[in-house]
């Protein structure tokens, strides 16, 4: 029996949002992994008229094509990516559930707030260009549409109902700095899912691109042991 993992990414984000994390478990195992790169999404963004009806149904695809070479499927999603992850859960035969920093709730004002101070010091110390989180949000604020912004809050809507329905083993990651998805969002996910075998761990240095935060190497092994327990 072979194993498939499916990586989703996040909005506005690409397949690097979640690489780190694939290339771990390539390097640690012999399954298959994949990371489609969402309709608009990728190095270039190209939001304009897409809709979070795509964005599923490229996801669904990718499971669809994933399924055919693998009879055991983990899906990892990244914040958006992480309530797609959760959708195809709902709607699918997938033996194991991984969320990364999901966006169940988005945008956490407090570390918002110090990100965007430490960016503003940067600025008036002539040192705004070693500043990762401003270029990494520059891009996204100059590039994103509102209709794409609105497609993404519908998704996070679509997919709350269905919460307390999925059933299967999740593991649940969340970065404790996270400037974009607050804790809170994980332990609304935990609370409310309705799987008996649930995990959540907390990164303590995490931001919001947790497959890059310095613990990762930490929570890294802790996420694919879990993953490993399908094999058991």
């Amino acid at each position: 029996m072979k194993t498939g993992v499916l990586c989703i990414h996040g909005f506005t984000g690409g397949p690097f949002e979640v690489q780190p994390f694939a290339e771990y478990i390539e390097a640690h195992t012999d399954w298959i992994v994949k990371i489609p790169t969402l309709p608009g999404h990728g190095e270039t963004l190209s939001l304009k008229n897409k809709t979070a009806e795509q964005w599923m149904m490229e996801a669904e695809v990718a499971l669809r094509e994933l399924k055919k070479v693998a009879s055991r499927i983990i899906v990892v999603g990244f914040s958006m990516g992480g309530l797609i992850a959760m959708y195809l859960a709902n709607r699918y035969k997938i033996d194991r559930l991984v969320l990364l920093s999901a966006a169940a709730k988005y945008f956490s004002p407090m570390q918002f707030l110090k990100e965007t101070k430490r960016a503003v010091t940067a600025a008036l110390t002539g040192k705004l260009s070693e500043n990762r989180f401003f270029h990494m949000y520059k891009y996204k604020w100059t590039h994103t549409p509102i209709r794409a912004t609105l497609q993404f809050l519908r998704v996070v809507e679509m997919v709350k109902p269905y919460y307390s329905q999925i059933r299967i083993p999740v593991c649940i990651v969340q970065g404790k700095l996270d400037g974009i998805v607050p804790v809170s969002a994980a332990e609304l996910i935990y609370d409310h899912i309705g799987s008996e075998e649930k995990q959540l761990i907390h990164s303590e240095t995490g931001q919001h691109l947790i497959c890059y935060s310095d613990d990762c190497d930490d929570w890294f092994i802790q996420v694919l042991e879990f993953m490993k327990k399908l094999e058991e």
